[in-house]
């Protein structure tokens, strides 16, 4: 079993398959050199997205030491 499993990961680690990362609408308004202010709202979007999983993780974890430390 565990023989599979390591070839499984040298497989994926070796053979990336190349994927798209955003939706269609996305990327069709992406795309679009007209409307930059769109653009720049879709990025600024995914940015926040990014940013609230690890605050909320830091703030956890935060929680955790001051737990902890008393």
């Amino acid at each position: 079993m565990k023989r599979f499993v390591l070839i499984l990961v040298i497989i994926f680690l070796f053979f990336p398959l190349e994927t798209e990362a955003q939706c269609a609408m996305c990327r069709a308004v992406l795309e679009s050199e007209e409307n930059v202010k769109a653009a720049e709202g879709v990025n600024d979007g995914i940015v926040y997205l990014m940013a609230i999983p690890y605050v909320l993780v830091g703030g956890l974890f935060y929680y955790i030491y001051r737990r902890m430390k008393n």
